[in-house]
């Protein structure tokens, strides 16, 4: 009898086809570039391997998509790799897989994709915390760079008197006027200290009807909520401000400022958010995908940044060129080489505009028309 079974195994009855091990990987695109544009093509290729090596040309890989099309949803190996491109349907978090078979073994991979809205161009915010002073002030300043970038969106934030007034100042409503004349928006700047209750809402909307009444819709183009609180259990709160800024007119532009991302019900109580307030150095490890991805379903119109302690104009340039990623997904973009230190709680980066603020404008224009950064001095 044993005879007998040696000699079946020599001569392969007997005995089965032993399984390949196959595998799937996702070669592309790679885990370090997760966000892109809808009705942008991705690249998307699979890497097959049988028993360690590659597959045999002519493998077939399915590939499916959550929200989206492949160019061929089945393609064939080459060296061991499928190709295709993926055009996504919806922005937002997407996942697609790759599937091979081979000797009757089958391989399945996955990756997880971030789409995000074809950007609208780059908007600068500007927190013009400082007094309208005669004679060559930031106002002036913010007023000749309105005129002399037309194709440019510069949006101003208004803070007379933090916020708190009963009548016009005459420097801020002539400033005011001038910017406006020249192209610029303006927001009014109204503090809530993050829903708490420390501020009522009763005090909240007078202080935005004073905007409204003394400076008039004509120069106040929405309002701006410092102090936003980011936790769910607020947005009720906010909701009232919304309703009652909407019913002043609807067609008040309302953004929130929490300085980091907020809970997404916020997004239906302002019109934009500031998703990122803090120095340069904390922007750099800005990334929303890991708590965030539904800020990828929003306008990039809709999210704004704010970097202090940018200390030079190449930094500057840096921080710009990453809000303008599909990662950062920013709309509205501010940085500047004022300080404020955080162990000491001293310092307003906000008291004057930054030393490079020219620049900071054809930073901004250029990315925008696609050409190259202007040079730093």
């Amino acid at each position: 009898m044993l005879c007998l079974v040696t000699f079946l195994s020599a001569c392969g009855g007997g005995s089965e086809t032993p399984t390949p091990a196959l595998s799937v990987s996702i070669a592309a695109p790679a885990a370090a570039n997760q966000v892109f544009s809808l009705n942008t093509p991705i690249a998307v290729s699979a890497r097959v391997t049988v028993n360690g090596a590659s597959a045999p040309d002519g493998t077939t890989v399915n590939f499916f998509a959550s929200a989206g099309s492949f160019a061929t949803a089945s393609t064939l190996t080459h060296g061991g790799t499928a190709s295709t491109t993926l055009t996504a349907s919806t922005p937002g978090k997407q996942t697609f897989t790759a599937t091979a078979t081979f000797s009757g073994a089958t391989g399945t991979s996955s990756q997880t994709v971030y789409v995000r809205q074809p950007p609208a161009p780059l908007e600068i915010l500007v927190p013009a915390y400082f007094y309208p002073s005669t004679g060559g002030s930031d106002w002036d300043r913010m007023t000749a760079s309105a005129l002399a970038h037309p194709g440019l969106k510069v949006t101003a934030i208004l803070n007379p008197a933090n916020g708190i007034f009963n009548s016009t100042e005459p420097r801020y409503l002539l400033a005011a006027q001038d910017f406006v004349g020249a192209g610029g928006r303006l927001l009014g700047y109204v503090y809530t200290r993050y829903g708490t209750g420390a501020r009522s809402v009763s005090d909240i909307k007078a202080n935005i009807d004073r905007y409204l009444d003394l400076y008039g819709r004509s120069l106040i183009s929405g309002i701006f909520l410092d102090e936003m609180a980011a936790d769910p259990a607020r947005i009720g709160f906010y909701r009232e401000i919304y309703d009652h800024i909407q019913s002043r007119d609807p067609g008040l532009r309302i953004l929130g400022n929490p300085g980091t991302v907020p809970a997404e019900g916020y997004a239906g109580v302002v019109d934009a958010v500031v998703t990122f307030e803090g120095t340069g150095a904390g922007y750099a490890s800005y990334d929303p995908r890991q708590t965030a991805d539904w800020l990828y379903s929003r306008p990039n119109s809709t999210q704004a940044m704010l970097a202090h302690n940018v200390m030079t104009c190449q930094a500057m340039q840096g921080i710009v060129a990453t809000a303008a990623t599909p990662l950062a997904n920013a709309g509205m973009v501010y940085a500047t080489d004022r300080v404020f230190d955080y162990a000491t709680g001293t310092g307003n980066p906000w008291a004057t505009l930054p030393s490079y603020w020219t620049r900071l404008l054809e930073t901004v224009e250029a990315i925008n028309q696609g050409q190259a950064l202007p040079g730093c001095p």
